[in-house]
């Protein structure tokens, strides 16, 4: 028995014997087609019906020929059905690759998603022209990447090869030489970021994508450590640039600040109590205090450090600065 074949790869099937049928003058019918795609007459019967009820399919059936036939030849069956709930998720998400237009993914998706379109039943009763008009969606701000170099950097990361970059440092003024195995990229606050071995500092760095201004491919190959662990890199919350070490972030928010923190999830490994005066406290662990900072100091003073002693010596120290610049 062949495997099990889901229905629309049936009905693409039955549609290709009724056209092949007509084409040679031998009419496919529910027998013939059951037998050459292993499944019982009667489910090829309800394919027929389907065919007719679902999607309007011009199907006739001939008794003198004993098979199906199109009675409009120029018939052309929907390539996926859809309903409005359907048509909303591919609408949105379209949207939603808009985060991504810095990038060559944005454009192949893209030219996917158009074709999807392209092969929507003519008989959809609704457009997904109203999304355009009523639904947005807010990204960050992107940092355009150079073609050729995805190409190349997405061409090294899926076949274990070396990577042989010119990279610019932000606010240095020449490019620096590097030799890169790369592990792994990331997407994050609306930049294409690349994990890897670099040759020249002898350990794993991480690479802004949009500031390689030259990537060759090599020919060297080469294998990721056992002991690389994505997660001393990366934080789902708090994004790149650990420290290594990881150590358990306490933060006390006020009562006015409160309710918007506990309406997210704000780690994948949180505790939150809430204190009598309407207060949270939330402690999380993490390797990631740069990024934990930056999300401190944009709460100002509703937001309070209260361990690690290194995080909350920065963030006095960044204050004492703020205070210095807006004194003057």
């Amino acid at each position: 028995m062949a495997e099990h074949k889901t229905q629309f790869r049936r009905l693409v099937f039955v549609d290709q014997q009724v056209r092949e049928g007509m084409k040679n003058g031998q009419l496919a019918n529910c027998r013939s087609m059951a037998a050459a795609y292993e499944v019982s007459p009667k489910t090829i019967m309800r394919d027929m019906d389907y065919l007719k009820n679902q999607c309007d399919a011009p199907v006739s059936y001939d008794r003198s020929r004993h098979g199906y036939y199109y009675t409009e030849e120029n018939y052309q069956l929907p390539a996926i059905k859809i309903n409005e709930s359907d048509l909303l998720a591919i609408c949105l998400t379209r949207k939603i690759m808009e985060q991504h237009r810095n990038t060559p993914i944005f454009r192949k998706l893209a030219a996917v998603f158009d074709r999807i379109e392209k092969s929507l039943p003519e008989r959809i009763t609704i457009s997904p022209a109203w999304i355009d008009d009523r639904i947005s969606v807010l990204g960050d701000s992107r940092a355009d990447i150079d073609p050729m170099i995805w190409e190349t950097v997405a061409k090294t990361l899926h076949h274990y090869r070396g990577l042989q970059i010119s990279y610019l440092k932000p606010g240095a003024t020449e490019n620096s030489e590097r030799r890169i195995d790369p592990y792994h990229v990331v997407s994050f606050n609306g930049e294409w970021y690349l994990i890897g071995f670099c040759h020249l500092r002898a350990g794993i760095r991480i690479f802004a994508i949009s500031r390689i201004k030259r990537a060759i491919a090599l020919k060297a190959a080469f294998t990721i450590p056992a002991d690389f662990n994505l997660d001393d890199f990366t934080d789902s919350s708090f994004g790149l640039f650990g420290s290594g070490r990881q150590q358990e972030v306490k933060i006390r928010f006020s009562p006015k600040i409160a309710p918007y923190i506990m309406e997210r999830d704000q780690h994948p490994e949180q505790t939150m109590i809430k204190e009598e005066d309407g207060a949270l406290l939330l402690s999380f662990p993490t390797r990631h205090l740069l990024g934990v900072k930056r999300w401190i100091l944009s709460w100002g003073s509703d937001a309070e450090v209260l361990a690690p002693d290194e995080l909350r010596a920065e963030i006095r120290r960044e204050i004492m600065k703020y205070s210095q610049v807006y004194n003057q």
